[in-house]
């Protein structure tokens, strides 16, 4: 299935589609100096800047194509759903693990309480495996190689672990709403069960936390080098993320077509 179509009915059954990685607020109907507006809107400066750029940039059609099914063969069925939720359960694990860990300052000074996920994911294994699901679950081969990077940048460039927390701690936040949105009507979960990754609780505004996020990121004691480093390992964590999404079975288009007529079926109070 052309994946333009798949973007069209998700854009029916929401009004809009989400992310593939941070994406900005839209900007203001004023009229703005260049100077006031790169002010306001870190993203336009520094680390902020070269990690939007640079991960967005080397992401081929074919890349973002398999991301995209990828993304919507998580929301096909419920197992598909809790194979996926697992996944991010073994990656959040190894990846607050190192952030405990690590004496790495720059990693320390982006590692903010609210984004934290472990917990949620607990919450999300138990609702779906029972409460002995420490024993019933097992990491798959893709997630498996996460992980195994995740520990590996944490011993030999911690530095890296950035990219990590840019990555994953930003794109859910943006898109944790319309992803336990559309778990929720497409798979039928009990309400507000299953999701519980996808809520930032402590997060009022989505757009002004991600703004503090973004200064803090650009104020980091960081060589060029540096930097472009932690943009390559950007671009990495997105092919890992690929190859869990390509491990789930399921049909993209059939869990379009579920959240569609949900929807549809809503606005027509039925």
């Amino acid at each position: 299935m052309k994946i333009s179509s798949i973007l069209t009915i998700a854009s029916v059954a929401n009004g809009a589609f989400a992310f593939m990685g941070p994406v900005a607020p839209r900007p203001s109907m004023h009229l703005q100096s260049t100077e006031a507006a790169i002010e306001e809107n870190p993203r336009k400066i520094g680390l902020a800047l070269q990690l939007d750029d640079g991960t967005r940039k080397s992401h081929s059609v074919a890349e973002s194509t398999a991301f995209v099914s990828g993304f919507f063969k998580g929301l096909s069925t419920k197992d598909s759903y809790s194979n996926l939720m697992t996944s991010l359960y073994f990656v959040y694990d190894a990846m607050e693990d190192e952030f405990d860990k690590t004496s790495e300052s720059t990693v320390k000074a982006m590692d903010y309480p609210e984004l934290r996920r472990l917990k949620a994911a607990e919450l999300d294994m138990d609702y779906f495996y029972g409460g002995d699901w420490k024993n019933k679950i097992q990491p798959s081969p893709a997630t498996k190689k996460y992980v195994a990077r995740i520990r590996e940048v944490a011993q030999s460039d911690p530095k890296l672990l950035i990219a990590h927390q840019y990555s994953r701690y930003l794109g859910d936040l943006f898109g944790g709403q319309m992803m336990s949105g559309m778990a929720t009507k497409s798979l039928n979960l009990d309400e507000g069960k299953g999701i519980a990754f996808y809520q930032f609780d402590d997060i009022n505004s989505t757009g002004d936390f991600i703004s503090a996020w973004y200064r803090r990121l650009n104020e980091l004691d960081l060589t060029e080098k540096e930097k472009q480093d932690i943009v390559d390992e950007g671009n990495l964590v997105f092919a890992l993320n690929i190859e869990i999404f390509e491990e789930l079975e399921g049909s993209p288009f059939s869990a379009v077509l579920k959240y569609a007529w949900k929807s549809f079926k809503e606005k027509l109070g039925m």
